[in-house]
């Protein structure tokens, strides 16, 4: 009982804005970006918990994608425009992001990012991998980050609740732990795999002007939280939103979410 009650609060959470007329959208005005990312956890044949999207429901988001003109796009492209350095997104742009570094993102997402050949921004806690039963392997990271179709990018060292670990440490200690944390995983991510790691997905969607400025001294270049709505020229670089994924929305729901995001475009767009 208490885990369909857990279930209901995600997907009532999730619908919410959706319901809203989007009173967040003046944000976008005087931009040209808008697109929503997509944050999913892990998969599987069923629904394990409730961050589990059932991979036959991933399959056929990515169907649906595919058949309805849109065009999945790199985050780093995503991040480069909102910064100005890339020329203008496509119409219908989407960005996929996965966080954690569950073992299923190999076994069942891996395959459908072959399939449509799509690209893929992973967010990894590197304390976890090859050590947690649930985790990857750093074999399978490189195996995907070789494709060239996975980027692989930073969720702290060992994903941490920042606000209990402020509370639980003395203020040098607290500022040595974030420091630890946001640099560490960079250095072993970038040791294990190349490439450059400058971008951080904040754990537990918590972060705060502090925060943000350790991430920016840490060399991030950009942030993603879990505020539910399409990034535009308005959000912040280093807390940027995405869509946090659960297996109820699919379908129509997973229709709604897009479609919302395309109206609000043409609203912004339409403005005098």
């Amino acid at each position: 009982m208490k885990k369909k009650g857990y279930m209901r609060a995600l997907l009532l959470a999730f619908l919410l804005p959706l319901l809203m007329d989007f009173a967040w959208g003046e944000e976008a005005e005087g931009g040209r970006v808008v697109v929503p990312i997509l944050l999913y956890h892990r998969f599987g044949p069923v629904v394990a918990d409730s961050m589990t999207v059932k991979t036959s429901v991933f399959a056929s988001q990515l169907e649906y994608l595919r058949v309805q003109g849109y065009t999945v796009i790199p985050l780093r492209r995503l991040v480069s425009s909102l910064a100005g350095k890339a020329p203008p997104l496509p119409d219908r742009s989407v960005v996929i992001t996965v966080d954690d570094g569950h073992e299923s993102v190999f076994t069942d997402l891996y395959p459908l990012v072959r399939r449509y050949h799509i690209p893929v921004t992973l967010f990894i806690y590197p304390s976890a991998i090859s050590n947690a039963r649930y985790a990857l392997t750093w074999q399978q990271l490189q195996e995907m980050k070789g494709s060239g179709l996975v980027d692989i990018q930073s969720h702290t060292y060992w994903h941490p609740n920042f606000k209990k670990e402020k509370k639980r440490l003395t203020v040098q200690e607290y500022e040595n732990f974030v420091h630890r944390q946001l640099l560490r995983s960079r250095e072993v991510l970038q040791e294990k795999l190349g490439g450059t790691v400058d971008m951080l997905a904040w754990p537990y969607g918590i972060y705060d002007d502090e925060l943000i400025e350790d991430a920016r001294r840490a060399g991030y270049v950009a942030g993603f939280s879990m505020v539910r709505h399409p990034v535009t020229r308005a959000d912040p670089m280093m807390a940027l939103p995405r869509y946090l994924m659960i297996d109820p929305v699919q379908g129509v729901l997973f229709e709604k979410l897009l479609a919302e995001s395309s109206r609000f475009r043409e609203v912004r767009e339409n403005r005098p």
